[in-house]
Parts: structure tokens; C-alpha cells; sequence
């Protein structure tokens, strides 16, 4: 019974992320972004969104039974869990970049791609920002700005992301243990769910897809070294929020 449970639990968990990554992919083009063009609109989506994602992780917690430890929901420490979500959205960043720095000297180096062909690749497959928040409105806007910093960064990407994580991870390890109960096991469940999520930002093009793939990577290490999932939702807030806030300055519009 505990196992069908579980089965439910983590088909209902991967099934949310399968059909968000298969809506994005599907949406028709348009030049409205999914963030809206309106701080009303934004906190719209953002609403809509956390309460999707609420109602499935609501269903699936309640057929598995999991509890605030399978789910990796301890506090741990008074400001440890700042401290460490601050130090980790820097080296997240490094850490992207040393990626992409050391995949360009492998595929150079072995002569697959020539340093003008990377740089062609990478300009026609650059991540599609646009189809996530308006950029004059995050320039001109200091309410869009400051809800995005925000409410989109920290609790729709950070926290809900991250809950989403933690759940199918404690998913993986009930259903099964001797694969993945092991330190060794756990990273390996975190490999599956940085595919899975990262194919789930294909609609905003292969770049953003691989990167946020190897961001999942990140963030589940996080949360299983520190056998919870606060330090990562800050971390992963952070990211977002200052990638946010720089676009207007990497896109050539200067907030004034």
C-alpha cells in the first residue's frame, strides 16, 4: 500500500513538470511574455501558477503521506540557511560558468566546433528571455521590477521549485531505497530530476534548457548535503532575482 502511495506521489509530481515543460512548447508565438506586461498581470500568473502547483503537491503529499523530513522541509540553524543560500547563488553562477567555459575548450579542442561556429550556435540559440518577463517593463516599471525580484524569484521559482524537487526526490528514495537512498543514490536521483526539469524550459530554447539543467544539478546537491531545502530556495531565489535585475543592463536597456 505504502508503495502504491508512493507511486501516486511521484506520478503526480513528475507529471506536473512533463505538462508544464509540454504547454510551453506548444504555446503559440507571441509577444506577451508569461510574465505579462503588468505588475496586476504578473501577480496574476505568479497566482495562478503557485496555485496549480499547490493543488498537485497538495494531492501527492496527501496520498504518499510524506512527512517534513522525506520532504527536506527542517530549518537547519538560526541564519546558516541565509548565509549559505547567499554564498550559493554565487557559486551557482561560477559554477555555470565554468560549464559553458569548459564544454567550449572540450568541443574546440576536439575540433567538433570551430570558435566561429560556437559563437554562431550560441547567438541563434541564446536563452529566449523574452518569453518569460517583459523587459521595458522591468526598466520602466519599479512595481513589475521589485514583485518580480520577488514574488516571481523567490517563491514561484524558489520555493515552488524547490518543493517540486524535494518531492520527487523523497519520491525516488521510497519507491526505491536501494537505488537511491545511498548518498551516492540520491545524486543520481537528482541527475534525473535536473532532465527533467531542464527539458521543461525547452520552449524558451536549448541554451536556457541546458542551463537550467545543470542549475537543477546545483540546487539538488544543495539540498541533499544539507538534508534540506532552504538553503536552495534562497539560493535559487537569488539566482533569479539578480539575473532579473541585471537583463535590462545584458540587453542593452539601462534601468534608470
Amino acid at each position: 500500500m505504502s508503495r502504491r502511495r508512493w507511486g501516486i506521489h511521484l506520478g503526480l509530481i513528475t507529471g506536473y513538470l512533463v505538462v508544464v515543460g509540454l504547454l510551453g512548447l506548444g504555446r503559440k508565438p507571441s509577444h506577451m511574455p508569461a510574465l505579462l506586461h503588468t505588475a496586476g498581470g504578473l501577480l496574476l500568473v505568479c497566482g495562478c501558477e503557485l496555485g496549480v502547483f499547490g493543488l498537485v503537491f497538495a494531492l501527492a503529499c496527501f496520498a504518499s503521506q510524506a512527512t517534513r523530513d522525506d520532504l527536506r522541509l527542517r530549518w537547519r540553524g538560526t541564519f546558516s540557511p541565509v548565509l549559505l543560500g547567499v554564498g550559493y547563488s554565487i557559486g551557482l553562477r561560477l559554477f555555470l560558468a565554468c560549464v559553458v567555459m569548459l564544454s567550449a575548450i572540450v568541443l574546440i579542442g576536439a575540433r567538433l566546433l570551430t570558435p566561429e561556429s560556437l559563437q554562431l550556435f550560441l547567438s541563434a540559440h541564446r536563452p529566449d528571455l523574452d518569453k518569460l518577463v517583459d523587459l521595458a517593463a522591468l526598466r520602466n516599471d519599479p512595481v513589475y521590477f521589485w514583485l518580480t525580484l520577488t514574488v516571481a524569484s523567490f517563491v514561484v521559482a524558489g520555493l515552488r521549485e524547490e518543493l517540486w524537487r524535494s518531492a520527487f526526490l523523497a519520491g525516488m528514495r521510497a519507491l526505491w531505497p536501494q537505488h537511491f537512498s545511498s548518498p551516492t543514490g540520491q545524486l543520481a536521483a537528482v541527475f534525473i530530476a535536473a532532465v527533467i526539469f531542464g527539458s521543461a524550459h525547452l520552449s524558451m530554447g536549448i541554451m536556457a534548457a541546458l542551463m537550467a539543467g545543470v542549475l537543477g544539478l546545483g540546487l539538488g546537491a544543495i539540498m541533499v548535503g544539507h538534508r534540506s531545502i532552504w538553503p536552495a530556495v534562497i539560493a535559487h531565489g537569488l539566482f533569479d532575482a539578480t539575473t532579473f535585475a541585471l537583463l535590462p543592463l545584458i540587453m542593452g536597456q539601462v534601468k534608470p
